[in-house]
């Protein structure tokens, strides 16, 4: 039977990035993956399909001679890749970079990271935490609903029938590869009878259908400590995806995230926030009442006060959570200009506007400054 056009099979035109490419490898690698389509023959021949398509187009030079001469440019001896089938590797094998990239990487892989043949670790797992100002401060206790992957009670995560127990697979011994010799070449590649686990489960288990694990909802009381502020990340150890084959579960990653808060902003240990002030108040100076996260508090504000002056109330702030000083809060003072005047209130202010004629620069030296310096500014430029 004749092959499917190699971008055909990956859904692809002929004129697809490398990034394009790789993007739909992995999707349908996912979707027909053995590991995830047990005895299912079709998706394992589709999963076989894509893989040699996937194998061929991303190599350049295999590429080059597959767009100019198709199958024959590429096929030797009428061999394929191989005629055993092609593995592909195992389902974390193709994504573990993805994975890796979403969960910080390292050790861990819910499919196949433990040794071939033997327990896996579970998968990693995320869980985005939006908190409010005041928690991220002072702490809280949250409880999170995880959906995960949990051993399976039935079989006890062996995948088998209760009374029965795996076997060692027959074709590859027990160790999840087969060496493929094909003239002077020999591949390695993973075992198509037990799809690289080492064992074969000829009567499964009913509730897991042999996979060892199940779908799974848990509820999570997690403790978040005083000062976590947005990015900070908190472990939770063995709280992820059951491993397989009684390999150790993985670890559950709590991202905080700190919502907008309507009156102070969060910088490091220091909260800010604006003050408004009416003019009489800057003008003649006076105490206003300030919020703090502990509070109110009084706050003396001087004679003469401009916009964007900062106040300073020490210990007010943050205590970061990696232990320290509590920050401060910094009050920035912005001079509010009445709005909606009545006549007889615009007609005092133009009689005070006129008391400030000709000492302009007695009552507002920056507005004299200002001006000064645009005016030397223009006839430099003469």
């Amino acid at each position: 039977m004749s092959k499917r056009d190699y971008y055909e099979v990956l859904g692809l035109q002929r004129d697809a990035s490398e990034q394009d490419i790789k993007k739909a490898y992995r999707r349908m690698a996912m979707k027909f993956h053995p590991d995830r389509n047990p005895d299912d023959k079709e998706a394992e021949s589709k999963f076989k399909e894509v893989s040699e398509a996937y194998e061929v187009l991303s190599d350049a030079q295999k590429k080059q001679a597959y767009d100019q001469f198709g199958h024959a440019g590429v096929d030797q001896n009428g061999g394929g890749f191989g005629g055993g089938g092609f593995g592909g590797g195992s389902f974390q094998d193709i994504f573990g970079d993805v994975f890796g990239d979403i969960f910080g990487g390292g050790g861990g892989g819910g499919f196949g990271r433990g040794g071939r043949g033997g327990p896996q670790r579970g998968s990693d797992l995320r869980y985005n935490l939006e908190l409010d100002l005041e928690e991220a401060v002072k702490g809280v206790k949250k409880t999170l609903t995880i959906p995960t992957l949990a051993e399976c009670e039935t079989c006890d995560g062996s995948g088998a029938k209760k009374g029965t127990k795996p076997q060692t697979c027959t074709t590859c011994g027990g160790a999840g590869q087969i060496r493929m010799q094909q003239g002077f070449f020999a591949v390695q590649q993973t075992c198509p009878a037990c799809h690289g686990a080492g064992q074969v489960i000829s009567d499964p288990c009913t509730d897991c259908h042999g996979r060892g694990r199940v779908e799974h909802t848990k509820k999570l009381d997690v403790k978040i400590p005083p000062g976590v502020d947005t990015g900070d990340r908190i472990r939770l150890t063995g709280e992820g995806e059951a491993g397989a084959l009684g390999g150790p579960a993985g670890d559950l990653y709590v991202q905080v995230s700190v919502r907008e808060h309507p009156i102070f902003e969060r910088d490091g240990k220091n909260l800010y926030c604006e003050v408004p002030v009416s003019i009489v108040d800057a003008a003649l100076g006076g105490e206003l009442e300030v919020p703090t996260l502990d509070g109110r508090v009084r706050l003396k504000i001087p004679a003469e006060t401009q916009t964007g002056k900062q106040f300073r109330l020490r210990g007010k702030g943050v205590v970061p959570v990696r232990g320290g000083s509590a920050g401060d809060l910094i009050c920035r003072i912005m001079v509010e200009t009445p709005v909606n005047l009545t006549a007889r209130q615009k007609e005092l202010l133009e009689e005070f506007q006129a008391t400030l004629k000709d000492q302009d620069e007695r009552h507002a030296p920056k507005t004299k400054s200002f001006f000064d310096g645009v005016k030397k500014f223009f006839e430099d430029m003469k």
